[in-house]
């Protein structure tokens, strides 16, 4: 029988919603970690963005910590640090700082893109050339070493840091991260939310190239998808247009804040338009209880991934807590 009944997180790009200044979003961010940790959601990350007017992770660490203060229990970690942007020490000291003060509930989720355009990347880039992105794999492993024991470093430490032993996890959007995740034996994290092509591919070469590790013994296989429940299917499609908003946005390369629904996209957006969106959207589940549980047992009885990662772009926040709270309950159903 497929097994429905698996972890379940959530992810959060932290979006400036139409009408709200940049303090009300992140006060939004900390409202629904409060309200999916009551739910008992596994973890909260939070992405990293630069140079958009309408998002406010870009100092996804700061927004890390502000989270773990203002919750209990729920782990909070990054979806994710992108380290062609950051010396693996500086990441190493904050992280291992955040983990000092706030024991066992840090992760650290690792991309190797900058999370932005070449010429912001070019401005918060460490060194001037794309030596940054190719050093991705080496970078990872500086990471397990400063978070490791002492005796297995070098000279140059991460105080705090050394034997906080964080779990990272490795980010992809393509099958490049797979290969490396497999390698260095640590959790993979796809990114369907945005970039669905690859996914399936992605998933076998992890599983198929995994090599068990002092982190894990076997394949540990994350996936982020977009989430919209609601009390009837019509809701949740009204809901979606928000999201289809959204990554018409990404499509067009404009900065319009996160929507309101609208009764039907057909007036806003062109027909290719529309064919881009929705592929970087197709993996949705989408609708009412029943809708989204029939959903999540046909992915799970294709790909009998590990852990679920949910982001929702839903306007009004009391429907974002009840589609989480809607996709929680299913998961739980014996």
């Amino acid at each position: 029988m497929t097994n429905i009944n698996i972890p379940v997180s959530v992810l959060n790009l932290a979006p400036i919603r139409e009408g709200q200044e940049p303090k009300e979003a992140i006060e939004s961010m900390i409202d629904l970690a409060q309200a999916t940790e009551e739910m008992g959601y596994k973890r909260y990350w939070i992405a990293e963005h630069h140079n958009s007017p309408t998002l406010v992770s870009s100092a996804t660490s700061i927004l890390i910590k502000h989270t773990l203060e203002h919750t209990k229990t729920i782990r909070v970690g990054s979806g994710g640090i992108m380290l062609p942007n950051h010396s693996p020490l500086v990441v190493a000291e904050q992280f291992g700082t955040m983990a000092t003060i706030y024991p066992n509930r840090v992760d650290l989720g690792l991309g190797r893109a900058p999370g932005t355009d070449m010429k912001t990347a070019s401005a918060l880039r460490r060194s001037q050339n794309d030596a940054a992105v190719y050093a991705f794999p080496d970078d990872v492993n500086s990471l397990l070493s400063y978070f490791g024991p002492k005796e297995k470093q070098g000279y140059v430490k991460a105080y705090p840091g050394v034997d906080t032993n964080i779990p990272l996890y490795i980010l992809g959007s393509s099958t490049d991260s797979a290969y490396l995740a497999a390698k260095l034996g640590l959790p993979y994290v796809f990114a369907s939310h945005f970039a669905p092509r690859y996914m399936e591919e992605a998933i076998s070469i992890y599983r198929n190239r995994f090599q068990p590790s002092e982190y894990l013994d076997a394949p540990y296989m994350m996936v982020c998808l977009n989430v919209i429940a609601a009390e009837t299917d019509e809701e949740a499609q009204r809901e979606s247009t928000t999201m289809q908003q959204f990554f018409l946005n990404v499509v067009r390369g404009s900065q319009t804040p996160l929507q309101p629904p609208v009764d039907s996209m057909d007036a806003i957006w062109r027909p290719h338009e529309k064919e881009m969106a929705s592929s970087m959207s197709s993996m949705t589940f989408m609708g009412s209880k029943e809708t989204v549980k029939a959903q999540l047992m046909n992915f799970q009885e294709k790909y009998h991934v590990d852990e679920i990662m949910a982001v929702s772009y839903i306007f009004d926040p009391d429907k974002q807590k009840r589609s989480y709270q809607i996709f929680k309950e299913i998961v739980e159903e014996k």
